[in-house]
């Protein structure tokens, strides 16, 4: 296909390619290729797209290679180094099956851990988290009390949190409808008593108007612009652990949550497969990652391993 036709072509693979996404795989793929865009210098996304289909298989693979070269060296997380490299890389499968381009992008991954750190603030940092709440009765604490049950109780991540609407919300029956991580359609999820108590606090004083469950209290701003978003729930939690003095962040009370919910499972011989209707996760292989740095069983071994050079008089080596 000459540039000319690519040119013509690539808005509407881009129309394509993000057609049906939902709210947040699309904020987070437009936030991709505008990084995209700035690399190649580019006036527009499309522009961008037309540069990368018109250059051919191996001028676009030395694109990407030194696009993956430049986040990486701009200390980017390898998760959204990769993440940016999965949507290039969906993008030219998408435009290849539209007869755009014969070939697709050849660039891999960079390596990278599933997860650094599990443990979350603990149980302990938990309660001293809740506590902040606890004599509060003002609207933003009501708010704040249930953000954090949710958070911990159910294992939300912020973004769930921050997409929940009033409609999701079932008291009389203790659910809440989740829209999960890539998935297309929510989940419902049992509210826990004291969860549902919580969130009853809260709707008393925002009302059942339909549209976002959770306000940020800026009253200039209305309808859609009042949902607090992923990141103001971070500033939120952030905050309430300085006033409990301790660190934490939200994705920290869901590490906990799953920690806690492992746990669990074991003391009462329930088998971990189990707790992925909690956790949401697709592979029990992440919960093991939780079960086995709990019960730190690197650090059990070492010891071991350094008692076996140990001599028998207590000599250091």
């Amino acid at each position: 296909m000459t540039s000319e036709l690519q040119t013509r072509a690539a808005p509407d693979v881009l129309a394509t390619f993000l057609a049906g996404r939902n709210e947040r795989t699309l904020r987070a793929y437009e936030s991709d290729l505008q990084m995209f865009r700035g690399f190649v210098n580019a006036a527009t996304v499309p522009e961008a797209v037309n540069a990368l289909l018109a250059g051919g298989q191996g001028a676009a693979n030395g694109t990407v290679l030194r696009f993956r070269a430049h986040l990486t060296d701009a200390n980017r997380a390898p998760a959204s180094v990769n993440r940016a490299l999965s949507a290039l890389r969906a993008l030219l499968k998408l435009a290849r099956m539209l007869g755009v381009v014969s070939w697709t992008l050849d660039v891999p991954n960079v390596p990278a851990e599933a997860y650094r750190d599990t443990r979350g603030p603990g149980l302990a940092g938990v309660k001293k988290l809740l506590a902040t709440t606890d004599n509060g009765t003002d609207a933003a604490t009501l708010r704040d009390r249930a953000i954090l049950r949710l958070l911990y109780d159910l294992g939300l991540r912020r973004a769930e949190a921050a997409t929940l609407d009033v409609s999701d919300v079932d008291l009389p029956r203790r659910t809440v409808a989740v829209m999960g991580k890539r998935r297309k359609q929510k989940t419902l999820l049992t509210l826990p008593p004291a969860t549902a108590q919580v969130l009853a606090d809260w709707l008393a004083v925002r009302g059942t108007e339909p549209g976002a469950l959770f306000w940020n209290f800026d009253h200039a701003q209305k309808g859609a612009e009042r949902r607090l978003t992923p990141h103001s729930i971070y500033r939120i939690v952030r905050g309430r652990g300085v006033s409990a003095g301790i660190k934490v962040a939200p994705h920290g009370l869901r590490h906990t949550a799953i920690t806690e919910a492992c746990k669990a499972a074991n003391a009462a011989g329930i088998p971990l497969e189990e707790v992925m209707d909690f956790s949401r996760h697709r592979d029990v292989k992440i919960l093991m990652i939780y079960r086995d740095r709990e019960s730190d069983r690197q650090g059990q071994i070492a010891t071991l391993v350094s008692q076996t050079a140990n001599t028998d008089s207590g000599e250091r080596i």
